[in-house]
């Protein structure tokens, strides 16, 4: 049985050992602007996923994950050597996209107020489609007199039959 916990404390360091060698060990010209953001560890402990955000356009990013790539040998031995485990867990890096998809939505969100405000300036200058009260009430002592209060003996013509 694998502990949960134990897992979660193992990805925390990796992170920060990740981060550390990256800043003062690694001399890979290529890993500008790059940013560890978390780490999974499978509950084996053998597998560990490293995601990283890089600051630029698509040529920094991929360069960011071939240096990633190139390094990897170097952050597994770190990683092993400063948590001391029986088996050091491998290292797979995976570009974090959470950011991005995080400006997506907050555009998505901009939009859809602008087009609920649009709604609403629409809608304030406007009445109704009928009459303003669409509820059926008597409109003269005509319409009074022909409402029958006397519910209770009506007879229907077809069967001959009171009903109650």
């Amino acid at each position: 049985m694998v502990d949960q916990a134990r897992a979660r404390r193992l990805a925390k360091r990796i992170v920060a050992i990740v981060a550390t060698e990256l800043q003062g060990e690694v001399k890979d010209p290529r890993l500008k602007m790059v940013t560890i953001t978390a780490a999974t560890v499978t509950p084996d402990l053998r597998e560990a996923a490293v995601y990283y955000t890089v600051l630029g356009d698509d040529q920094d990013k991929a360069d960011t994950a071939a240096a990633l790539a190139s390094a990897t040998g170097v952050l597994r031995s770190a990683v092993g050597r400063q948590t001391g485990i029986k088996f050091t867990p491998i290292l797979t890096f995976t570009l974090d996209t959470v950011g991005e998809q995080s400006r997506h939505i907050e555009a998505l969100l901009a939009q859809a107020r602008q087009e609920d405000a649009a709604v609403a300036a629409r809608a304030a200058g406007a009445s109704f489609a009928g009459d303003p009260d669409p509820y059926r009430q008597p409109r003269s002592d005509e319409d009074v007199a022909f409402v029958d209060d006397d519910v209770d003996n009506d007879v229907d013509d077809d069967q001959g039959v009171t009903r109650r």
